[in-house]
């Protein structure tokens, strides 16, 4: 990991750790929205409902590892509840940890 990633520096694994937990929760918000649809991205033949995606909004919130920029995945009727980064929350701080212990559970987005 430190060779892949060229890690010299503190600030090196702390900016590693902060995209890697951007990333992690962009995929768990695409993945909140799919189970809201009922289906998968690129699924939609086999959908059962009127409701589709359309595109993402930006946002930024405030965690312990700084401030992430997310684009929030959004539906065409505007159901679409994320639950992992709730609407008009802007401070998420103390989330890390609850995500970790997903993921050491076992738990993740991919089959």
């Amino acid at each position: 990991m430190i060779k892949e990633n060229d890690l010299k520096s503190v600030g090196d694994v702390s900016a590693l750790l902060k995209e890697s937990f951007k990333d992690l929760l962009q995929e768990l918000l695409e993945a909140e929205l799919d189970v809201s649809l009922g289906y998968d991205k690129n699924q939609k033949n086999e959908a059962n409902t009127d409701n589709k995606r359309n595109g993402h909004y930006p946002k930024t919130v405030k965690s312990t590892l700084g401030e992430l920029k997310l684009d929030i995945p959004r539906d065409r009727n505007g159901e679409f509840e994320p639950a992992i980064v709730p609407k008009y929350c802007r401070d998420i701080s103390g989330i890390e940890e609850k995500v970790i212990s997903l993921y050491a559970r076992g738990l993740s987005t991919r089959d």
